[in-house]
């Protein structure tokens, strides 16, 4: 969405554009700090006013400390540009507001009505007679009256009451600023990420029916989307929250798809491709209705043999130079041939700070299980990834994290449970159970890189267990709202969530 914020003096040029062709422009201005439904009901009603939106911000060395906010003038711009139905978003760089309105001159400047309650400005004769001088027709929109409390409380009350009365709880004990800050201070850091490259293939379809010469379910096809899977999705998470992610990562000698993967990773993210002679990238092929997107089966492009052992000497050596100087290593194993025991082995040994997830897929027939890794700081794994490490499929859970956790000599050890949650066990701690904050669930795949991606940085920083998996939850709510891999996860989007349920 950065490409639609403009410096002040482009927008005054887009501006006379839009005039010259007949279009009526709307300004909105204001600080938008933290954008809540008050926000969205103000800026959706000044739409309505004109054929052109446009939303100028107060810039951050204009606000008094009364003003003070949450987030600079940079992640204001960019939550607003967010909003699919404003045209353009600047930042006020001018002297001041009437310079501004001078330099800028919309056909309509639009106040919300509580921005007005709040100053007193609704019937002030200077505002009126500037705008006046200056042709500008002043309109106040009359939304709903909206406070934080009432937002909040619309927010969490589609939650279960169990839910309610968790997040009240919680909040009694751990602030906003509590969550926020451990975001913030992931900044700083270099991360090593190894794992195995993935592309999802979305092939949208409606059925038919049945093929009247064989029981085959017939499909007519739509549309087809390609993501970025697997590690790529995990780097990517990474990457908005911290300095920098040096991905190692093995593509198929035929088909790489190389340019396509590189172009969907994220500027801070340098790669480091191996490829695997007479084999392709990995691709799994998802056939999915279009109108419920439900998946109808799916197909597996691979060679899921492990490295030769030459690759894999390279592997290893690649993995020993860039363990240099980072922070910490992050494993994403799939189970489709990228880490094999030798690797393993040396990175268990060298890593200073270890965090693991092993996926269990169809494509791995479960054979890729945790007990792989003779020891790692930090685990993360899906509840029935548990179930098959410890091959017991109806038994209690805590026993087995804490069997689990001393196996490993792993610190914290969480386990994802989908909509019933997570639940934490720290050597220290003991355990820590916290439900799921999804409301909409369009696709669950992905939702667990999202998760493990945000957790295993934060555990790093070694914060309190419960803040870690609220956080860890958090990200996979907010994962499951997009389908498959299509988005990464924002910080900004994480604290507008956190805020939400919490302020």
């Amino acid at each position: 969405m950065k490409n639609k914020i403009f410096e002040i003096t482009d927008l005054k040029e887009r501006i006379r554009k839009y005039q010259n062709g007949n279009k009526t422009v709307v300004i909105c201005y204001g600080i938008f700090d933290v954008l809540h439904i008050g926000h969205i009901r103000y800026l959706k009603q000044a739409e309505q006013l004109g054929d052109v939106i446009m939303v100028v911000l107060a810039s951050d060395k204009t606000l008094t400390l009364q003003d003070k906010t949450e987030y600079d003038e940079t992640i204001r711009a960019e939550a607003v540009a967010h909003l699919d139905w404003i045209d353009a978003v600047s930042v006020n760089t001018c002297r001041d507001w009437e310079t501004m309105m001078r330099e800028l001159r919309p056909d309509v400047y639009a106040r919300g009505f509580e921005s007005v309650q709040e100053t007193g400005q609704e019937g002030q004769p200077a505002l009126q007679a500037l705008l006046s001088e200056l042709g500008i027709t002043y309109t106040v929109v009359k939304e709903n009256t909206f406070s934080s409390t009432a937002q909040i409380n619309r927010y969490i009350s589609g939650f279960s009451k169990e839910v309610r009365e968790y997040i009240h709880l919680f909040k009694q004990r751990f602030s906003v600023d509590r969550l926020i800050d451990p975001l913030d201070r992931l900044q700083s850091l270099d991360v090593l990420l190894i794992g195995d490259t993935i592309l999802d293939e979305y092939q949208f379809c409606s059925v038919i029916g049945k093929s009247s010469k064989d029981p085959t379910l017939a499909l007519r096809f739509e549309s087809r989307d390609l993501f970025a899977g697997g590690v790529l999705a995990v780097a990517n998470h990474m990457a908005n929250f911290v300095h920098r992610v040096d991905l190692v990562t093995v593509l198929g000698e035929k088909n790489s798809r190389e340019d396509f993967i590189r172009s969907k990773l994220k500027p801070n993210v340098v790669p480091v491709f191996l490829y695997k002679k007479n084999a392709p990238t990995i691709v799994k092929r998802r056939f999915i209705d279009g109108y419920s997107t439900n998946k109808l089966f799916e197909i597996y492009i691979m060679d899921d043999t492990e490295l030769n052992p030459k690759q894999s000497e390279d592997l290893d050596r690649i993995l020993l130079d860039q363990m240099r100087n980072r922070d910490l290593v992050v494993i994403a194993d799939y189970g489709h041939g990228t880490l094999g025991r030798q690797t393993i082995g040396r990175l268990v040994q060298q890593t200073v700070y270890l965090a693991v997830n092993t996926q269990s897929n169809a494509g791995n027939r479960g054979f890729n299980t945790i007990s792989k890794y003779p020891k790692a700081d930090f685990a993360a794994l899906a509840e029935h990834e548990i179930r098959l490490e410890a091959r017991d499929h109806n038994g209690q859970l805590f026993p087995m994290m804490k069997r689990l956790a001393e196996q490993l000599a792993c610190r914290q050890l969480i386990v994802t449970r989908g909509k019933k949650g997570c639940m934490l066990f720290d050597s220290l701690g003991g355990l820590i159970q916290i439900p799921s904050f999804a409301k909409s669930v369009v696709d669950r795949v992905g939702a667990g890189d999202a998760f493990f991606s945000v957790t295993a940085l934060l555990n790093y920083l070694n914060i309190p267990e419960e803040i870690l998996g609220f956080i860890g939850n958090v990200a996979g709510s907010i994962a499951v709202e997009t389908m498959g891999n299509q988005k990464s996860i924002e910080k900004n989007r994480m604290k507008e969530f956190i805020f939400q349920l919490l302020a």
